[in-house]
């Protein structure tokens, strides 16, 4: 791994990435989002342009071609570098894999719900029937040594797979997390697993996944494996497409749950943001990652271990308007 540089192992991982990266497209993604009629609210007029993007259009995959020899800039002394108050903070350009921003990137912190990002990986991966109907049972709602969490959800509610997997990249919903993880072939077991073996794979020497909710500490990576994390997901249509709603009303049928994302960004509008997830607990702090375009640049922003959300998302919008001001050539 030594003689392999970040930009070229994050290259690498979401070339390798494209082949599997098709089990539900775009396409698919809006045709069950839209088949739920005026359950989806428009965006402000603040945000059309982007949020209509993120939802109504067809994302589709886009190959790039690896890169060769990537050198890696400093940009410590470029003037007005930004002040991050998160706990460790990556910026990477998703085109290059170049690092634009770095604070504590290698060191291994709890990632609370930035989990179900992997979650939604190893789901699409799989290929599973996405119109299979799931019923959330007891034990999605606990985990040995997880943290307890409120829920909207009950036990007994039933859905099909891709409601389940848009309550957790949208809403960030624990207990349909721990269902996606559940009816996985083989059980929860085989997703951790899964999970695991897409972490190495991947080049996230620092990743470690004991859950698929986030809600264990023992979940554990670093802002720069997420990056990497970040650039492959935004190669999934359907995890683009989910985690970036920015309201949904469930109809379960017998009572409707109105529901918004949970990035007060993705919900704004303001940003053409691609990728979203949030999380939470305790031992993590407020965490987000995101892949956006700024600048006509595709880029991947980190932030693990805020102290409160608005922090979070004050460090967020900090390095946004850096990165959408800096040279061509950083």
């Amino acid at each position: 791994m030594s003689s392999t540089s970040f930009a070229e192992l994050t290259m690498n991982s979401t070339s390798s990435s494209q082949q599997s990266a098709i089990s539900w497209s775009s396409e698919d993604a809006n045709q069950f989002l839209n088949d739920g009629g005026d359950a989806l609210d428009e965006p402000s007029p603040l945000g059309s342009t982007t949020v209509t993007t993120s939802i109504r259009s067809s994302n589709g995959v886009t190959v790039q071609e690896p890169a060769k020899k990537i050198q890696i800039l400093d940009t410590k002394n470029y003037t007005n570098q930004p002040s991050v108050s998160a706990r460790a903070a990556l910026v990477m350009d998703a085109q290059t894999g170049e690092v634009l921003y770095s604070k504590n990137s290698n060191r291994a912190l709890p990632i609370a719900s930035i989990t179900k990002l992997m979650t939604a990986v190893v789901t699409s991966d799989a290929r599973l029937n996405m119109n299979e109907k799931i019923t959330l049972q007891q034990g999605d709602f606990s985990c040995s040594g997880c943290k307890s969490s409120s829920s909207t959800l009950r036990v007994g509610d039933t859905m099909n797979r891709a409601e389940v997997l848009l309550f957790a990249l949208m809403k960030s919903e624990n207990p349909a997390a721990s269902a996606l993880a559940r009816t996985y072939p083989g059980g929860r077991s085989a997703f951790y697993a899964a999970m695991n073996k897409k972490a190495k794979a991947l080049g996230m020497n620092s990743t470690h996944y004991v859950e698929s909710t986030g809600l264990h500490p023992g979940n554990v990576s670093s802002a720069r494996d997420l990056g990497i994390l970040v650039n492959v997901a935004s190669q999934y249509g359907v995890i683009r497409q989910f985690s970036t709603t920015p309201r949904y009303d469930f109809n379960l049928g017998y009572r409707v749950l109105p529901s918004n994302n949970t990035n007060a960004l993705v919900r704004n509008g303001g940003y053409n943001i691609n990728i979203s997830k949030t999380g939470f607990i305790n031992e993590a702090g407020r965490c987000v990652v995101m892949h956006t375009t700024l600048n006509n640049r595709p880029v991947a922003v980190i932030l693990l271990g805020a102290d409160t959300s608005a922090s979070r998302t004050n460090d967020a919008v900090r390095l946004m308007n850096w990165v959408s001001h800096l040279p061509k050539n950083i």
